[in-house]
C-alpha cells in the first residue's frame, strides 16, 4: 500500500501538468476571499502565485514545526504542489475582529500524483488571516491540520 503522503521528488513535477491561472493574482478585499484565492494559487502550480499570499506568515509544517523563513516557506508549498493535483477547499467558519479573522477550512487534494500512484490528503484547517495596511487580507498562520495530531518528520 502506498503511503497517502509520499511527496515526489521535485524533479518529476509540472512536467505533465496543465497550468490554469488568471492574469493577475490579486489579494483579496474581503476575508471571505481568502480560501479562493488560495485554491486559484494553488491551482496554478506555481510557488510565486502562493508566495504573495503568505508575505509575513507563519505556516504550521506537517511535523508541527513553525516556519517564518521565506525561503522555507516556498519549499513546504512547492513539496504540496509538486503533486501535480488540484487543491480543493470550503471555508466552514470565518471569524472577524477588525483586522483579523479566523478561517476554518475543509479541503481535500486527490487523484494520481506524477508518481503514478494514489494521493488522497484531506484536513480541515485553522488559519488566520491579517488585512494589511493595503486593505488586502493574507495568511498570517497557515495550519492545514488544524488540531490534527502531526506526523513525525
Amino acid at each position: 500500500m502506498s503511503d497517502p503522503w509520499h511527496r515526489p521528488d521535485r524533479s518529476s513535477t509540472n512536467m505533465n501538468r496543465e497550468t490554469v491561472m488568471s492574469k493577475s493574482y490579486s489579494l483579496p478585499t474581503e476575508p471571505e476571499g481568502i480560501i479562493p484565492s488560495l485554491i486559484e494559487r494553488f491551482n496554478s502550480g506555481k510557488v510565486s502565485a502562493m508566495e504573495t499570499l503568505y508575505e509575513g506568515a507563519v505556516l504550521i509544517a506537517d511535523d508541527g514545526r513553525t516556519v517564518t523563513d521565506r525561503a522555507e516557506i516556498a519549499a513546504e508549498l512547492e513539496r504540496d504542489l509538486s503533486l501535480g493535483l488540484p487543491l480543493e477547499a470550503k471555508a466552514r467558519h470565518v471569524f472577524v475582529n477588525g483586522d483579523i479573522a479566523q478561517i476554518v477550512v475543509d479541503w481535500s487534494i486527490d487523484g494520481t500524483g506524477p508518481d503514478g500512484e494514489h494521493v488522497h490528503v484531506e484536513g480541515t484547517a485553522s488559519d488566520v488571516a491579517r488585512r494589511g495596511a493595503d486593505g488586502r487580507w493574507r495568511y498570517l498562520i497557515d495550519n492545514n491540520q488544524g488540531t490534527a495530531v502531526r506526523r513525525p518528520a
